[in-house]
């Protein structure tokens, strides 16, 4: 995964160290805690064995270092786990831990926990960009810009109604995200082919048990080869980066000297080259252009992994996993990026009413092709318009070529082609969707803060537990 020089002052979201291997394993123990207790209450091990396994399902209280050497000695993901908690839990008790239950039971549900924390922690940076889109495109509703279309000038727009293009696109990814909760967050513990072999008749039970310890939902049938969930969820991570990739080309095409129209947050300190001191490069936008492709990059990954073998495959297990960890560290990385570059956004209005003029007047073409079309005809406008349209040139501007044709000052005045000629004049409901996107901003922003206070909250790690993240 890419790391910056710009890292320094991009606050981390902390995503990073919810996959680090002492708070993945703690999650796992959180699910063997669950299975014990709620095994406990169903009479499927002795009555105290669940209590006394769940006090002992913590890293405070297991060897961290002896679980490591496990794992490489075994080269199995949990046996070591097991085998340590094992040992916590007592004579008594220990050989109870881990019933009926076979290992991706305990990975997959645990790192569905992960994932969930990193979730919370994407939708909350997620509000914050829309809060700041939804700013920006008020500051901007009314600022009148270029509009282009295959990189040319097209009709006039405001800065606001290309930021409310962006609100529009984040707001519907918003919504993704929630709606894959229901499919992601579940427990499986079905045993090793998802039958409840292990379990019997009781199984049900006590996987749905399990997951109401852990606020998730049950699978419905707990087979270890499902993986559709997963790969949605890296499916939709993917159009969000898209979003963000495309919003950073946009701030990228603006920062450059040719245009100038708004230029991302750089600290004084910056040094852009160190060979042309006069350089402000666009690090955060490279930053999210380059992070939106990996995490795009992916999404392949993600719907390759589904393709699993009978009832399990491990190979196509850790290319979900590998899927589902980079693609929400990325995600967070990019969104953070985009929050600072939205916040600070700075906005050039003369620069931007400077390039309105770059074409001599072409760009309020379609304005005068109207009001012309509306006297002589649609089409035929069209053609008298594009031909005054083709005989521009430096020294003579689009107003010229239109005054020197009667077929345009038969039926236009020269105060209604001055009117028709103001870039102003032809923007449409620019600043009114502006403004629209702005409020819808701020709405889905309070509710995704409201879903978030429904979630469990992520953990927080002191510094006494720095130790393996």
């Amino acid at each position: 995964m890419m790391t910056r020089f710009t890292d320094g002052r991009v606050p981390d979201p902390g995503i990073r160290r919810l996959f680090a291997p002492a708070n993945r394993w703690q999650r796992w123990l959180d699910v063997e805690a669950a299975l014990a207790l709620s095994e406990s209450d169903l009479g499927v091990i002795p009555p105290g064995a669940g209590a006394v396994i769940a006090e002992a399902a913590t890293f405070d209280r297991i060897d961290l270092d002896k679980v490591a050497r496990g794992i490489l000695a075994t080269s199995h993901p949990v046996m070591a786990l097991v085998r340590e908690l094992s040992q916590e839990a007592g004579r008594e008790y220990g050989g109870w831990v881990h019933w009926g239950a076979t290992s991706q039971n305990i990975t997959q549900t645990g790192d569905v926990l992960v994932i969930r924390d990193a979730h919370v922690l994407l939708l909350g940076v997620l509000s914050d960009v829309l809060r700041a889109a939804g700013e920006l495109a008020e500051r901007g509703a009314e600022m009148v810009a270029a509009g282009r279309t295959h990189g040319q000038h097209a009709v006039p727009i405001t800065f606001g109604f290309k930021v409310a293009a962006w609100i529009d696109e984040l707001c519907r990814s918003a919504d993704r995200l929630r709606q894959t909760e229901p499919r992601l967050f579940t427990a499986m513990l079905g045993g090793a082919v998802g039958n409840f072999a292990s379990l019997g008749d009781v199984g049900p039970a006590v996987q749905a048990q399990l997951a109401a310890r852990l606020d998730l939902l049950p699978m419905t049938v707990p087979m270890r080869a499902t993986a559709d969930a997963f790969a949605e969820y890296v499916c939709v991570l993917g159009v969000l980066a898209g979003t963000i990739g495309r919003i950073a080309r946009d701030v990228f095409a603006m920062m450059s000297t040719e245009l100038a129209e708004a230029a991302e947050p750089t600290p004084t300190a910056t040094v852009g080259s160190s060979t042309m001191p006069h350089k402000k490069n666009p690090q955060l936008t490279d930053d999210c252009i380059a992070i939106s492709a990996q995490v795009r990059a992916l999404v392949p990954l993600a719907l390759e992994a589904m393709l699993q073998d009978h009832e399990v495959s491990g190979a196509y297990t850790e290319m979900m996993d590998d899927a589902l960890e980079r693609g929400c560290v990325l995600s967070g990385d990019l969104l953070t990026r985009m929050r600072m570059i939205l916040a600070g956004l700075e906005l050039d209005r003369r620069r931007m009413r400077h390039n309105l003029e770059l074409t001599n007047g072409l760009i309020s073409s379609e304005a005068v092709m109207l009001a012309l079309g509306a006297v002589i005809g649609r089409q035929q406008a069209h053609e008298v318009v594009r031909q005054a349209a083709r005989q521009v040139h430096p020294g003579l501007s689009f107003a010229d070529t239109l005054r020197r044709d009667r077929r345009v000052t038969d039926h236009l005045t020269d105060d209604e082609l001055d009117a028709l000629l103001d870039p102003l004049g032809h923007i449409g409901r620019s600043a009114e969707i502006a403004r629209e996107a702005a409020e819808r901003a701020g709405t889905v922003a309070t509710q995704i803060d409201r879903r978030i206070r429904d979630l469990p909250t992520p953990p927080i790690f002191p510094a006494e537990t720095e130790r393996g993240l």
